[in-house]
């Protein structure tokens, strides 16, 4: 989750049929690798300048991409969990309330406690609330979080630090909610249910319903995607916007494939704009995918990539 060297997840949606879908994955292998492998990946795809061109210029208007910072999305959990309202809602663009908080911490943090501290401190969250025995509120990972966090004092963040100091209350009662899989507090550090969430809110805002096909994921259990499901009901014109979600075999599925290379292929590029190392081409290429609430603290960068798009995080 915070490794400096994968700062970005993406989430990829395309509109395809399957036909369609099938004929285009055919087209990269035949014309752009020599190579016809059962699923060809992001990483062959970007060794081929105009295979990436392509892709994006074929893809426009039936797909779209939400990206994620990955040590921002931290700091928003950290938030949401010990100080806002722990819901499925929480780390989507239906709860805006607590993201100017989130989001000073994510860049006043590393400046006042140094990077190194400041990321010791996001670790030891990380390692509670992922940890295999995490739910056990009086053990080793919990006190040591407690620790680290009463001792991060400034006197410039401490206006934002002490509320998360005050928090020992909720913080228990979000471990006992997460040991009960059917909870309303969703998975604390799982990017994958908020994009998703928000992936399916840009398919269904004209009022559609959508089935959802997905490669595999564990994380997304009948009863979390019941919880989107709901979510959307809250934004979308129909009263049914999510019909259903069906796994697949990206392997064996060409749409899946298909957004499985756009998703990569939007991840390099992002982490590329991100590090001042972007092709203004290929950034302008990928502009139309981007979803307006990906959850991204770089308004320089976003704004690079966007234009004029809004920034809203």
């Amino acid at each position: 989750m915070l490794d400096p060297g994968h700062e970005l997840i993406t989430h990829a949606g395309v509109h395809l049929d399957q036909e369609t879908a099938a004929e285009y994955a055919a087209l990269i292998r035949t014309r752009f690798h020599r190579y016809s492998a059962t699923e060809y990946k992001a990483g062959q795809l970007l060794r081929n300048r105009i295979a990436v061109e392509w892709l994006l210029g074929t893809l426009n208007g039936q797909a779209t991409v939400h990206l994620t910072d990955k040590t921002y999305f931290t700091v928003t959990r950290l938030v949401d969990l010990l100080i806002g309202e722990p819901t499925y809602a929480a780390g989507t663009s239906l709860a805006l309330d607590l993201r100017p908080v989130a989001r000073t911490l994510h860049r006043a943090g590393p400046v006042v406690f140094g990077t190194t501290r400041w990321r010791a401190f996001l670790d030891t969250f990380v390692e509670m609330m992922r940890h295999k025995r995490y739910r056990l509120i009086d053990g080793p990972w919990v006190a040591h979080f407690l620790q680290t966090l009463d001792g991060m004092r400034s006197e410039r963040l401490d206006p934002l630090m002490q509320p998360l100091r005050d928090a020992r209350p909720q913080l228990f009662h979000v471990l006992t909610e997460l040991q009960d899989d059917r909870s309303p507090v969703p998975p604390p550090l799982e990017p994958l249910i908020p994009a998703l969430f928000e992936t399916a809110r840009l398919w269904t805002a004209d009022g559609s319903e959508i089935t959802i096909l997905h490669d595999e994921q564990s994380a997304l259990t009948r009863h979390r995607v019941a919880r989107v499901g709901e979510l959307l009901k809250v934004v979308s014109p129909s009263p049914e916007p999510l019909r259903g979600m069906t796994m697949l075999d990206s392997r064996t599925d060409p749409r899946i494939q298909l957004a499985d290379l756009l998703a990569g292929t939007a991840r390099y590029l992002a982490t590329a704009e991100l590090r001042n190392r972007a092709d203004p081409r290929l950034t302008a290429l990928l502009r139309p995918y981007l979803a307006p609430t990906s959850l991204w603290s770089d308004q320089t960068s976003w704004q690079r990539m966007t234009g004029d798009l809004v920034f809203r995080q």
